[in-house]
């Protein structure tokens, strides 16, 4: 902890104006990426850079130096009024984000490591940028599934997926928008697929183990996941959605 932030192991700065918070020995990195631009244009603009497609596109590409990928995203205003408000916050929620990123992984629940956010003037309101450390070979849930390598693999989803439910239900954590595009899939240290939760800067903490959060968060995704079977043609069934209920019940079972 240094330089005025309260996240163990982070440290604040200022660069061109802008406020950043970063992993105290990526910091060097980061504060070089700034030279030029945004952390989101330095991306974007990197020989190396791969695009990611989401409610913007966020950019793939290694830092300064030791060549950390980092993912960038740029935030924005979701709902109806983004056309109207876009990118402009008056309190931008990117320290909420990183203290329950870090909350998240001390109980357990995967989620992409913050690495840096970048907080930008724009007169009474702030843009911002953030930055997670990038997972090797993974994919959304949303395109895991319209690749429809058949049923065995997509049970193989469904079942991390129902890890990474229960694995939040067991921290007491709420996603108000777990949809298909927030659970990211990629193979774990022994291969088996593992599950991460994504934009987690809405997430809210109630009791831990407490029923209702598990059942909140299920419904939400299979609002998602019927969203995305009738408007993209995802091949999810109700029995599907149903052996996933089952699948974390098995998994809130396990001690």
């Amino acid at each position: 902890m240094s330089r005025g932030t309260t996240v163990p192991g982070y440290a604040r700065t200022r660069v061109r104006g802008a406020e950043v918070v970063a992993l105290e020995p990526l910091l060097p990195a980061v504060r070089q990426a700034l030279v030029t631009g945004t952390l989101h244009e330095f991306a974007a603009a990197h020989p190396e850079a791969v695009a990611l497609a989401g409610r913007d596109v966020a950019w793939a590409a290694p830092l300064p130096g030791d060549g950390t990928r980092v993912v960038v995203r740029h935030t924005r205003h979701g709902g109806t009024l983004a056309p109207v408000t876009g990118d402009l916050f008056l309190f931008p929620r990117a320290r909420q984000e990183l203290e329950t990123a870090v909350r998240l992984a001390a109980a357990g629940v995967p989620t992409p490591e913050i690495v840096a956010y970048v907080l930008y003037r724009a007169g009474i309101f702030r843009r911002s940028d953030v930055a997670t450390r990038e997972i090797p070979r993974a994919s959304d849930l949303a395109r895991a599934l319209l690749a429809d390598h058949g049923a065995v693999q997509k049970r193989l989803l469904l079942e991390a997926t129902a890890r990474l439910i229960a694995q939040l239900g067991r921290a007491g954590a709420h996603h108000p928008d777990l949809n298909l595009k927030n659970v990211l899939l990629a193979p774990g240290p022994t291969s088996r697929l593992r599950a991460w939760v994504l934009d987690v800067d809405r997430v809210t903490f109630g009791a831990a183990g407490d029923p209702r959060v598990t059942a909140a968060n299920i419904g939400r995704l299979e609002r998602s996941a019927r969203k995305w079977r009738d408007e993209r043609g995802a091949p999810v069934s109700e029995d599907d959605l149903a052996w996933l209920r089952s699948a974390v019940d098995r998994e809130r079972s396990r001690p």
